[in-house]
């Protein structure tokens, strides 16, 4: 990383965390990333693939409680 680029980044850093939120949203829509519908259409496919998947006994399910249990132990503490 650039000096440039790290004093930009700390200067971020020291931002509130809703103006940071701002600034990291407009960065990333600087990039050259396929237009939103066609993300949410490949999400919607990816979805339903998945689905599929589950229907046909390829894909096992856990139950939320589980994973939300799983989440909270590995980050608290």
């Amino acid at each position: 990383m650039t000096a440039q680029a790290q004093q930009v980044l700390e200067e971020a850093v020291g931002l509130p965390p809703i103006e940071r939120a701002e600034l990291v949203e407009s960065i990333l829509a600087s990039f050259d990333f396929p237009p939103r519908k066609e993300i949410d259409a490949m999400w919607a496919q990816e979805a339903e693939n998945r689905i599929d998947a589950y229907d046909r006994g390829e894909l096992a399910s856990i139950p939320a409680a589980v994973v939300f249990e799983k989440i909270e132990k590995k980050y608290s503490s």
